[in-house]
């Protein structure tokens, strides 16, 4: 292991601070929320720092609440607090499933909602359903507090549309209609849910009182440069009765959308074929899931 290159270390202790620390700090700064990618990237030597701002002395950043129009998770919020928060699961089902596959029980302790997708990886777990779900982050920055949905956040792997003293303080996950249904699901390297995604998928869907669907959201992972929308695939469901043949044909839609590099864990011809399975699957598990509300 290499050895770690000298850095300065700040703990602000309130956004403000943090976010003058941030600016005056230079381009070759990176924020500490959970540690587990950076502390991990530091000690091999992928990342090299010369300055690192703690996040865990600012006050509010943590935290689940909820209300008539949503749930609002504090960007600090534990992965492992979201996957057993019951709130989360009856109000955003697929957020709670994709928390529960994020890597290993120890590593969801740690990890936080915001580091997860301020990292911005292409096979974010968090990002597909806060996707599928219209999230939207709430940002701190040097003009004051803004709001962006997490769809937009992306410009490619590792890179984003934060500017260097941008803080994402608070993720806002609006409430869906009742015949709405979502799942995540996940392959990884090892055949289970809970290493890397060789490919990860969401699908959200919503049905009018025939059973008509009337609108879907399917977003993939490890497929592109970031997590991306097929919305090919969305048109497809859209004003139709539901079919295997309509959910056969979505998945195929999905897969020709996908833009798949071949790497250590998986070939792009794999990770295709994978797409085409898990959209098929995620689809069929989202509806059970409206269905679900419905009778609710």
């Amino acid at each position: 292991m290499k050895r770690l290159r000298e850095f300065a270390y700040f703990e602000p202790a309130s956004l403000k601070e943090a976010i003058e620390t941030l600016g005056a700090a230079g381009s070759n700064v990176r924020v500490l929320a959970g540690g587990t990618d950076l502390v991990v990237d530091m000690k091999t030597g992928r990342m090299r720092p010369s300055v690192v701002v703690n996040l865990k002395r600012i006050p509010g950043l943590a935290g689940i609440k909820t209300g008539a129009g949503g749930s609002r998770i504090g960007a600090l919020t534990k992965v492992g607090t979201i996957e057993h928060s019951s709130l989360v699961r009856e109000r955003h089902r697929a957020l709670a499933e994709a928390a529960g596959v994020l890597a290993s029980p120890p590593v969801r302790g740690l990890a936080t909602i915001g580091g997860n997708i301020g990292r911005a990886s292409p096979a974010s777990d968090l990002a597909p359903p806060l996707i599928v779900h219209r999230a939207i982050a709430t940002i701190a920055g040097r003009d004051g507090p803004r709001d962006e949905p997490i769809e937009d956040l992306f410009v490619g792997p590792g890179t984003t549309t934060l500017a260097a003293n941008d803080i994402i303080t608070s993720i806002f996950v609006p409430d869906s209609a009742s015949r709405f249904g979502s799942a995540h699901l996940k392959i990884g390297a090892r055949g289970g849910g809970t290493d890397i995604a060789m490919v990860g998928a969401c699908a959200g869907v919503t049905l009018d009182n025939s059973g008509l669907i009337t609108g879907a959201r399917i977003v993939l992972a490890s497929v592109a440069p970031t997590p991306i929308r097929a919305l090919e695939a969305e048109h497809v469901l859209e004003g139709v009765e539901v079919s295997e043949g309509v959910l056969a044909t979505a998945a195929d839609a999905a897969a020709g959308e996908c833009r798949p590099i071949s790497d250590l864990r998986a070939s792009a011809s794999h990770r295709l074929a994978l797409a085409r399975v898990l959209t098929r699957r995620a689809l069929r598990a989202a509806l059970a899931a409206a269905h679900i509300g419905d009778a609710a």
